[in-house]
């Protein structure tokens, strides 16, 4: 099939997935949000109702028991009020704060941690009426609107269940003292508020996959725009391919001017070629004159023969030094022996004496 610069038929790079991010689109569901959030703060209510309630009952003994007010003035009523805030804080600030605590961790567990001045800024594309109108009666939003009348259904189902399973102890409230009916209303209530709202997750859950989804389908590239991408991070590919013939041709004319000095050539025996060079009276080790793989080590055991310089067959060896050792550094101590084996190897072979350091 011919190739459609218009089809988007790959998947997103990550540059352009964090570009994407730092304008703050990514997958998300307000949806998931509030309902994990709705079920956490319930749960938080649950943990801080003992407070809730001992804050409520003292509250109420002390403004509806006692003698009447028959006077007041400021600074009583500054008194109260004071009295009033600090045992307000102290039942309520706890579950405030662990519905706080839910709702960053609800955020960043969907998109993690964003920061993103710039939406604060006016935008005025955000009340042009006409952009509105396609908002409202765009896919998007048709598909919400089945999605609420979905929820307000599942809803209103488990309540009715949860409610239904209850009806026998409803009937039977009239037997009940005032405090035994409050207490069983409450707990009834909570737990049918509980069981919504974790349906409501389970749903929300639902809508974040599809939002996913869509954001996926939504981000997909274009291989012209792939290309692109490319062009503008790494450059113009064929100025790169340029670029890389001239590193190529260079290092080859280094290679060139430097492995007809070398002493010898190990090799691995085709991948790899690494020439030594060892010149006691200049040298305190034997240095690496050439290294390289591939075309670069055959054109080595080129210059190699053309010059004469032995070509010895080491492939552990030769690995080690391609691997540890730069152009023009000297060997490793750890690799001394090895080398002046080598050494020993190539100097016997051509009938000269063996040089020894300084």
């Amino acid at each position: 099939m011919p190739e459609q610069s218009g089809d988007k038929s790959q998947e997103a790079t990550p540059h352009r997935r964090e570009e994407l991010r730092q304008q703050g689109h990514v997958a998300r569901s307000q949806d998931f949000a509030s309902a994990l959030l709705l079920l956490l703060g319930l749960i938080a209510l649950g943990l801080t109702a003992g407070g809730l309630i001992d804050f409520l009952g003292r509250l109420t003994r002390r403004q509806l028991g006692g003698g009447p007010w028959l006077t007041t003035d400021v600074d009583s009523a500054i008194a109260q009020w004071n009295s009033l805030m600090a045992d307000l804080a102290g039942a309520v600030l706890p579950l405030l704060l662990m519905v706080f605590a839910a709702g960053v961790v609800v955020n960043l567990v969907q998109v993690g941690f964003m920061f993103l001045p710039e939406k604060a800024a006016p935008d005025l594309r955000r009340i042009d009426p006409l952009q509105g109108l396609r908002r409202i009666f765009s896919l998007t939003n048709m598909m919400r609107l089945v999605f609420g009348i979905l929820k307000i259904a599942v809803l209103a189902a488990v309540a009715g269940m949860c409610l239904y399973g209850e009806r026998h102890n409803i009937l039977a409230m009239g037997g009940m003292s005032v405090p035994q009916i409050a207490s069983y209303l409450c707990s009834v209530l909570f737990w049918t508020a509980v069981k919504m709202a974790g349906a409501l997750v389970l749903l929300a859950a639902l809508d974040y996959g599809f939002q996913l989804w869509k954001y996926e389908r939504d981000i997909r590239m274009t291989p012209q725009e792939i290309r692109e991408e490319l062009k503008n991070l790494e450059g113009n590919p064929q100025v790169i391919a340029r670029r890389r013939q001239v590193q190529r041709q260079l290092a080859l004319t280094r290679i060139s001017h430097a492995v007809p000095k070398a002493d010898v050539v190990l090799t691995n025996p085709t991948e790899i070629a690494v020439a030594i060079q060892y010149v006691p009276e200049k040298m305190a080790a034997p240095i690496v004159v050439a290294k390289g793989a591939g075309i670069v080590a055959e054109r080595i055991r080129k210059l190699a023969i053309q010059h004469g310089i032995p070509i010895v067959e080491k492939p552990v060896l030769a690995r080690a030094l391609y691997k540890e050792v730069e152009v023009n550094q000297p060997i490793p101590q750890d690799k001394y022996a090895a080398v002046a084996e080598v050494l020993a190897y190539v100097y016997q072979l051509k009938g000269k004496p063996i040089p020894t350091p300084n």
